[in-house]
């Protein structure tokens, strides 16, 4: 009899012809051809206007950079908008990381009412969010008018949304919502064995939170702060629609620089490209700690 060779068992390669047929098939056109849709739009949306900017920024032999490393307003400018980029970021870190361990105790039920009711905020624009913060907060807003009912100054409360802390708030109302969507996975998906023997060994709950709980979780913070202050960074019409130009930060600098009769194209162009190159700096940051600390 003649003996029966065993083959090894595994996954069986497809032959040429194999091959051939599936590349023509719909799944192997998306495979293949799927991606060249969002590289054509990512192309139009973003190169080509990146490109532009580069050529205008550089048309006086790259003068322009020159001119706003000298100009002492466009450093205010970049001092301001760090400052209020920072602020934002650092309150929205900070409430919205309270709304996720929120959001980790809740039943399905009102963790799903929680959920829609954030995002609410990410639906509207930055100058519809202004305008309401302004019906509400401002000179003649309801809570203005209903704090001077009490006794407060209406013209002294009603002018603190046009400051840069009243910018800090309404830029709050819509990074908050960011963070508190980021950070809750990892809350929701962390670990309480460790924490709980830290506090059977005889660690305060504060303690218990500060060696533990942040060990695991400060990456995820690191990488919603980065997100939500280079948003901050670069937001344009809220600020314009509270502050005009009173405040000088970078994004309003900029459309000085192509309003008023002005139409300064190679600093402005300039100016968009440190304002997109510290923006994708404090991205990649984010990034960076998310990648070398996974969870």
């Amino acid at each position: 009899m003649t003996p029966v060779r065993a083959h090894p068992v595994g996954p069986i390669e497809p032959n040429a012809a194999q091959r051939a047929k599936s590349a023509y098939t719909p799944r192997g056109w998306v495979r293949r051809f799927g991606g060249l849709p969002a590289a054509a739009m990512l192309a139009l949306g973003f190169g080509l206007p990146l490109a532009s900017l580069i050529v205008a920024a550089f048309e006086d032999h790259g003068e322009a950079f020159a001119a706003i490393a000298l100009d002492r307003l466009v450093r205010d400018a970049f001092v301001n908008s760090l400052a209020l980029a920072v602020g934002a970021g650092t309150a929205s870190l900070i409430v919205g990381a309270l709304i996720a361990v929120t959001l980790a105790r809740q039943t399905l039920r009102r963790r799903r009412i929680w959920l829609a009711a954030m995002g609410v905020p990410l639906a509207f624009s930055g100058l519809v969010i202004a305008y309401g913060f302004i019906l509400a907060f401002g000179r003649s807003g309801f809570v203005t008018l209903t704090l001077a009912s009490l006794g407060a100054d209406p013209v002294r409360v009603g002018a603190l949304i046009y400051t840069a802390p009243g910018l800090i708030a309404a830029y709050a109302y819509y990074l908050i919502p960011r963070v508190a969507l980021m950070v809750y996975p990892a809350i929701a998906n962390l670990d309480r064995r460790p924490i709980e023997a830290a506090l059977t060994l005889g660690a305060t709950p504060l303690r218990a939170m500060v060696d533990v709980a942040l060990r695991e979780l400060w990456p995820t913070l690191a990488a919603a702060w980065c997100l939500v202050t280079a948003i901050a960074m670069g937001t344009y019409g809220t600020a314009l629609a509270l502050a005009g130009t009173q405040i000088n930060i970078l994004p309003l600098l900029m459309f000085l620089k192509m309003s008023d009769g002005q139409t300064d194209f190679p600093q402005a162009a300039a100016l968009s490209l440190v304002l997109m190159a510290v923006c994708s700096g404090v991205l990649a940051l984010g990034e960076c700690l998310v990648r070398r600390h996974p969870q």
